[in-house]
């Protein structure tokens, strides 16, 4: 056993002396998902393309949502706040008895108002639908008219920034045959859609990984 006498003893000189710390090593960059990072370079461009004009959109409808590609709907302008899509009295969209099938007019509210909120948004938003309430009217025999007004501006809400719900009125009317006829309501249709930025949607999901 060592005596207490036998450990030398430190000057005051050495005791201040600072200890040298162990260099500190770098930490490694996380590997980057290259695949990854190439998959949502693709899905902007085709979210741009998509809102760039109708023949790109008719394109995408084709691949990605070929329902509304075969209906034929289309969008157009009324004034400033309301905004209309056209769906054409087609064979696709008719039932047996050669009106416009309920089934096409209630999908197709969710198909136009998803397109006006999408269009509306930009290619930097993923829509969803999360409500569709459709009051059936009277048959329709002609083509149908969607006029979609919105309750709250959506410039106004992108502006805000973030996730946001919108809630759109739509007047289904069947399109008149005679230029001073007016045109047949044949329902009403109220769809609450929930727009989400898609960098935060990606962000979110690197979160629960």
């Amino acid at each position: 056993m060592t005596s207490v006498d036998a450990i030398p003893a430190v000057s005051a000189d050495e005791a201040e002396l600072p200890i040298e710390a162990a260099p500190l090593v770098p930490a490694k960059p996380r590997a980057v998902n290259r695949g990854q990072r190439f998959l949502d370079r693709v899905e902007a461009f085709v979210s741009r393309l998509s809102v760039r004009d109708t023949f790109w959109h008719r394109i995408c409808s084709l691949i990605w949502l070929p329902y509304a590609f075969f209906s034929g709907i289309r969008m157009k302008a009324m004034d400033a706040n309301t905004y209309a899509a056209v769906l054409p009295f087609r064979r696709f969209n008719r039932n047996w008895y050669h009106a416009m099938a309920g089934g096409a007019l209630l999908a197709n509210s969710e198909i136009s108002g998803g397109m006006y909120v999408f269009g509306a948004c930009g290619s930097q938003y993923t829509v969803v639908c999360k409500h569709l309430e459709y009051k059936f009217l009277r048959p329709c025999f002609g083509p149908a008219v969607y006029k979609i007004t919105p309750r709250v501006p959506v410039s106004q809400l992108v502006a805000a920034g973030g996730e946001f719900n919108i809630t759109l009125d739509m007047d289904i009317r069947q399109q008149s045959f005679r230029i001073n006829e007016r045109d047949r309501r044949v329902g009403h249709c109220v769809a609450v859609f929930h727009a989400t930025p898609i960098v935060h949607q990606k962000a979110r999901g690197r979160a629960t990984r």
